[in-house]
């Protein structure tokens, strides 16, 4: 995967991959509703600034996470829905805990299209199969 960083900070790196005309996301650490929502607005600026349909959304570094989807993430999903995001592969955290959380939001999640996965690799060949509707 050839990575454009578009920004690397201790909590979150967001890197645009031209190839595949996605978003790679790399959550690390612990990460509460505070830290989870402004990588969230980072995420959405990402896109804005490198439109795209899918994003990999890498959530295996993360060690503990609190987040739970609100009012705030509803609008925030129809944001990057209008920004254009259609297809997320999102990687579960390795700590049990944490993935618990992460199942619990993706369940509610009725758009965009979720991918869940174990692996990157797993995710990687999931969002290379899907292809972008026409809006």
């Amino acid at each position: 995967m050839q990575l454009t960083p578009i920004l690397d900070t201790p909590g979150i790196s967001i890197g645009h991959d031209a190839q595949n005309q996605w978003l790679y996301v790399d959550w690390r650490g612990e990460h509460t509703q505070e830290s989870s929502q402004a990588g969230c607005m980072l995420m959405l600026d990402s896109l804005r600034a490198f439109p795209c349909h899918k994003i990999l959304n890498d959530n295996s570094n993360i060690t503990r996470t609190t987040v739970q989807l609100t009012l705030w993430g509803a609008w925030w999903l129809e944001e990057m829905e209008r920004a254009g995001l259609q297809y997320v592969a999102w990687v579960y955290p390795r700590d049990f805990a944490a993935r618990q959380v992460t199942e619990e939001t993706v369940l509610r999640i009725v758009r965009p299209v979720v991918g869940t996965f174990d692996d990157v690799a797993t995710a990687y060949m999931w969002l290379q199969r899907q292809v972008p509707f026409s809006q």
